[in-house]
C-alpha cells in the first residue's frame, strides 16, 4: 500500500511503486481527466500537475510522487480561467489533447502572467491536437492570461 495526494486528498492505493501514475489515477482513482494517449509521453494527454509541474503521468512511476501533491483536471479550481477559455474560443473539439492543454496552460500562466505568442507556443510544445486547433488555442491561453491578469 502507498499514500498519495491527489487533488488535496490521501489516497491508499495498492498498485505496485512501478505502475504508471496514469494507471492508479485512472484505474484505482476513477479519474477521468489524464487519458492514455501514446504512452511514451509524447502527445500530453496524461498530463498532471506535480507539485506544481506538469509531468506525464503514463511514464512517472508511482514510487517517483512520494509526498508531493499531484493535482489533475478534475483538482483545478472549477472557475478555471483557461478551461473557460478553451470553450470561448472554440478551441477544442474531439477531447484528445484536453487534459494537457489545459493542465499545461495552467502551468505555464501560474508562471508567467503575460506571456508572449512565442512563450506559449514554446510551452505548449509536445501536446498534440489531433483536430490542429492551435491557433484557437494559443488564443485561449492569450484570453486567459487577460482575465488572470
Amino acid at each position: 500500500m502507498a499514500t498519495i495526494r491527489v487533488n488535496g486528498r490521501q489516497w491508499e492505493v495498492s498498485s505496485p511503486p512501478d505502475t504508471p501514475l496514469l494507471y492508479v489515477l485512472m484505474n484505482e482513482l476513477e479519474l477521468k481527466g489524464p487519458r492514455f494517449g501514446c504512452g511514451l509521453a509524447q502527445c500530453g494527454s496524461c498530463s498532471v500537475l506535480i507539485d506544481g509541474v506538469e509531468s506525464r503521468s503514463c511514464v512517472t512511476p508511482l514510487r517517483a510522487v512520494g509526498a508531493k501533491a499531484v493535482t489533475t483536471l478534475e483538482g483545478l479550481a472549477p472557475d478555471n480561467a483557461v478551461a473557460a477559455a478553451m470553450v470561448e474560443e472554440q478551441a477544442l473539439q474531439c477531447g484528445y489533447c484536453y487534459n494537457g492543454m489545459i493542465i499545461k496552460a495552467t502551468e505555464l500562466l501560474a508562471k508567467n502572467k503575460k506571456p508572449s505568442v512565442a512563450q506559449i507556443k514554446t510551452a505548449m510544445n509536445g501536446h498534440l491536437c489531433r483536430c490542429g486547433t492551435y491557433p484557437r488555442i494559443v488564443r485561449a491561453i492569450q484570453r486567459a492570461a487577460g482575465v488572470l491578469a
